[in-house]
């Protein structure tokens, strides 16, 4: 596969409202696709749980209920990637599809996010680490970790909170990941900046790029996505010629919107070997560093 030089990507602020039926929902995702995609972008991110939006259509006795919402909103997975894979093709953008639950062979549920092409590809990325309130909710670990070849690069996904676990991010590099995307949920600002912080972090180690896209606003018609703070970000190590904070882009606090930034991949590749520092190249100084790449799928998207 040949090497990208450069990423252009939007990450959503994206705003969970109470769409009355599933028509009035498709209606406002491809509204924010054709905006996403005006932006010039050619990935698309949008946020961890953003599909539990659906159960809004569904009316309150599936909305009102966690079990039956992760019930309903999993039956709907696979029309809810269909639709957005037609909208991939039609503006010719891969997108991250907003993440939510889906049902395994043996029953479980996971917190699933598909990447799609313009081509009608799909690839899968579960949750890997579960927070307190998925262990409550019924929501279970999946995996494994991948890394996907994509015509825009290699691209891995980490779901929100693990984005905060530096081994996750470390196995996919080594796989040959260039940019990780962090779709996120977060009800509170220190949740947000929890994962702000990985984020940041993980670019920084790495030397890559990760992008955040958020969940934002209020849904009190939801008790699974009710409160939702946070603001897009798209990450780098912090370097002179490169970005003197490692910010590349970020949002406004809460504001419904589509963040941009063109990633120049081949100077990150650079750094590596000739930054002003080496954390890339430095990692197996640590103690206890070991490789990591075994331990994660390669899935073709090209």
């Amino acid at each position: 596969m040949a090497e990208a030089s450069v990423l252009k990507v939007a990450a959503a602020q994206y705003p969970i409202g109470q769409p009355e039926s599933l028509g009035e929902w498709e209606t406002k995702i491809a509204s924010w696709v054709a905006d996403g995609a005006a932006t010039g972008a050619d990935l698309l991110v949008f946020p961890e749980y953003a599909a539990i939006e659906q159960a809004a259509a569904l009316g309150p006795a599936v909305y009102g209920d966690l079990t039956t919402t992760l019930e309903q909103v999993a039956a709907l997975a696979e029309k809810r990637v269909a639709f957005h894979a037609a909208l991939a093709s039609t503006h010719n953008v891969h997108i991250l599809v907003g993440s939510g639950p889906a049902k395994t062979d043996d029953g479980r549920f996971v917190n699933a996010a598909q990447l799609v092409t313009p081509d009608g590809k799909v690839g899968v990325q579960e949750k890997l680490i579960m927070t307190p309130f998925e262990h409550g909710w019924g929501v279970t670990a999946g995996g494994p970790l991948r890394v996907f070849e994509t015509d825009l690069g290699r691209l891995s996904i980490l779901i929100c909170y693990d984005s905060e676990f530096p081994l996750l991010a470390r196995a996919a590099v080594e796989a040959g990941a260039e940019a990780i995307l962090v779709p996120s949920c977060t009800e509170r600002i220190s949740g947000y900046h929890r994962v702000r912080t990985g984020s940041e972090a993980r670019a920084l180690e790495n030397t890559i790029v990760t992008v955040q896209s958020p969940t934002v606003g209020d849904a009190p018609w939801s008790p699974a996505v009710d409160l939702n703070v946070g603001a897009a970000g798209i990450y780098v190590p912090p370097e002179h010629g490169v970005s003197d904070t490692g910010v590349l882009a970020e949002g406004t606090l809460n504001a419904h919107q589509w963040v941009y930034a063109e990633v120049d991949l081949a100077s990150l590749r650079r750094l590596r070997t000739s930054g002003e520092m080496r954390n890339f190249g430095d990692w197996p100084a640590q103690p206890g560093a070991e490789p990591l790449a075994h331990t994660v799928e390669i899935v073709p998207l090209t």
